[in-house]
C-alpha cells in the first residue's frame, strides 16, 4: 500500500510536473520507468487563496489508459478552473506494478492483493481531506471523475469500503466496460504466471520486489488491467455493489459515446488487420471473446448490409457490448438509489486526437474523445475545435462544474448552461439522457433501442 510522503526540511519546489507512473511508450500515455511517481497537480482560480475567499469545489481527476498507461500532466483543466472549481489531478501507479494480485504481496493470507493503483488514488483524495483548504479548497465538497480506466477507477471507489466519506459526487466517463471483477484466487494465479514468465520461479516476494522496471514492463498484459475483489479495496463486484445499493452513496454522472469501440478498430486496422466482410463474425469472436456459433449471432444482429463498412460494424458491435449498454446498466442500478444523471457523447465529426488518419473510416464519437471537449490535451494529434463544437465544449464544461458546485449538471433553476438545455435525471422507466451534441445537447429517450441494449441483456 502506499505510504505518506516523507517530511523535507525547507519550501520544496513544485514549479515542475514530477516523473509519472512506469509505462511503456504507447499512443495513450508517454513511457517512464520512473518508481517515484506518486504526485499530483493542483490549478487553483485567481485569488482563490485569499484570507476572504470563500471555499471553492475540488474536482479531482483520474486520468484513463487501461490501468497501464497515462499520466496526469497530460490535462490542463484551465477551462474547468475558470468556472470556479479546483481541479487536482493525480497519479496512480499502473500495470503490474498498480493491479498485480499475488500472494507472496497480500497483506494477509487470502488477501489483500493487487489493487494498489485503486490504494494510490484513495492516499490522493486523503490528502485533498487533509490539505486541499490550504489552496482555498472545500474538502466537504470533493468530485471525483475520470475517462476509461479512470472512469472504471471512479465506479471501482463507489463500490470501495475504504473511499467511503472522501468525496460527495461522482463523474464517469467511458467506465462501465468491467463491472464483474475477477475473484482474488484468480487474479492471484495471473500473478503467479506473470512471476514464472518475469524470471521469478521461486515465487517469492523478494524476488518480485528485485526485478527490475524494465522486466516489469516487458512481461505485462499489454491489453490492460481490471481491479480483483481482494477483500478489502473491492469486496464485491460493481455489478453486484451497484444493485444492492452497497455503494457510496452520491449524486452520480454518468455516460458513454456513441461509437466508443471505433478507436480500438482504427487502431487495429493501423496495425494492419483490418475488418473485412469475410473476417468479420472471426473479429467479432476475437473482441468479445466469444465462440464462432454466438458470433455468427451477433453478426446477425448486425448485419454488413446496415453499415458503411465492416469496420464500423464492428465498431457498433465493440461499442454496444462493452461500453453503451453495461453504462446503461450502471444508470439502472445507481438511479434506484442516488440521483444519477446519464449522457451520450454525440459529435460525430469530433476531432481524433490520439491516432493518425485511416483511409477510408471514420472514427466519429469515438472512445475518448470527448475529452477535449473539457480540457486542453497533451496529444498527439491536436485539432481546433469548430465554433459550434467550441459551444458544445463550453455547455460540458459548465455542466460539469455546476454539478461539483451544487450535485446538479442544470445548476440553479433547473435551466442548463446559459439557459441551455436541462439535464434531466434518469429513470428506469422513462430513461431520459441528454445527448451531448453540438451546438446545443438535446434530451434523449432513445439509447437502449440504438445500441441493442435488450439483446446484449439475452446474451449476457
Amino acid at each position: 500500500p502506499p505510504q505518506p510522503a516523507a517530511r523535507w526540511p525547507g519550501v520544496r519546489d513544485a514549479t515542475q510536473f514530477a516523473p509519472h507512473c512506469p509505462q511503456p511508450a504507447s499512443f495513450f500515455g508517454v513511457a517512464s520507468m520512473s518508481e517515484d511517481c506518486l504526485y499530483l497537480n493542483v490549478f487553483t482560480p485567481a485569488g482563490a487563496r485569499r484570507p476572504d475567499a470563500r471555499r471553492l469545489p475540488v474536482m479531482v481527476w483520474i486520468h484513463g489508459g487501461a490501468l497501464i498507461t497515462g499520466e496526469s500532466d497530460d490535462y490542463n483543466p484551465a477551462g474547468l478552473v475558470r468556472h470556479g472549481v479546483i481541479v487536482v489531478t493525480i497519479n496512480y501507479r499502473l500495470g503490474a506494478l498498480g493491479f498485480l494480485a499475488h500472494p507472496a504481496l497480500a497483506g494477509r493470507p487470502g488477501g489483500p492483493s493487487g489493487n494498489y493503483g485503486l490504494m494510490d488514488q484513495q492516499a490522493a483524495l486523503r490528502w485533498v481531506q487533509r490539505n486541499v483548504r490550504a489552496f482555498g479548497g472545500d474538502p466537504r465538497n470533493v468530485t471525483i471523475f475520470g475517462e476509461s480506466a479512470g472512469g472504471l477507477s471512479v465506479l471501482s471507489q463507489l463500490a470501495s469500503p475504504g473511499a467511503r466519506g472522501l468525496f460527495s459526487r461522482a463523474i464517469v466517463e467511458s467506465g462501465a466496460y468491467n463491472l464483474t471483477q475477477a475473484p482474488l484466487a484468480t487474479a492471484e494465479a495471473a500473478g503467479e504466471a506473470f512471476a514464472a514468465k518475469a524470471g521469478c520461479a521461486s515465487q517469492t516476494a523478494a524476488c518480485l520486489r528485485s526485478l527490475p522496471v524494465s522486466a516489469i514492463l516487458d512481461n505485462e498484459d499489454f491489453s490492460g488491467y481490471t481491479p480483483d475483489i481482494d477483500g478489502q479495496v473491492l469486496t464485491q463486484s460493481l455489478k453486484t455493489a451497484f444493485a444492492s445499493g452497497q455503494f457510496n452513496r452520491v449524486p452520480v454522472i454518468n455516460g458513454s459515446n456513441h461509437d466508443e469501440w471505433r478507436l480500438f478498430v482504427g487502431e487495429s486496422e493501423l496495425e494492419g488487420a483490418p475488418v473485412t466482410a469475410a473476417n468479420y463474425q472471426d473479429m467479432i469472436a476475437a473482441t468479445l471473446g466469444v465462440s464462432p456459433v454466438i458470433a455468427a449471432v451477433i453478426a446477425g444482429e448486425y448485419p454488413l448490409s446496415s453499415y458503411s463498412s465492416p469496420a464500423v460494424a464492428l465498431g457498433a458491435v465493440g461499442t454496444d457490448a462493452i461500453f453503451a449498454c453495461p453504462a446503461l446498466t450502471v444508470d439502472q442500478s445507481l438511479s434506484a438509489y442516488v440521483p444519477t444523471y446519464a449522457y451520450e457523447f454525440n459529435d460525430e465529426n469530433a476531432p481524433e486526437l490520439f491516432l493518425p488518419p485511416v483511409p477510408g473510416f471514420s472514427y466519429g464519437a469515438a472512445h475518448a474523445s470527448e475529452l477535449q471537449y473539457l480540457f486542453s490535451l497533451t496529444a498527439g494529434f491536436p485539432a481546433a475545435l469548430s465554433r459550434q463544437q467550441q459551444r458544445l465544449a463550453a455547455a460540458m464544461k459548465r455542466y460539469w462544474t455546476n454539478f461539483a458546485k451544487r450535485g446538479s449538471p442544470s445548476g440553479l433553476g433547473g435551466l442548463g448552461p446559459l439557459g441551455g438545455t436541462r439535464w434531466p435525471q434518469f429513470g428506469s422507466a422513462s430513461q431520459q439522457m441528454l445527448s451531448l451534441v453540438p451546438p446545443r445537447p438535446q434530451a434523449e429517450t432513445g439509447f437502449a433501442a440504438e445500441h441493442h441494449c435488450a439483446f446484449w441483456a439475452l446474451a449476457s
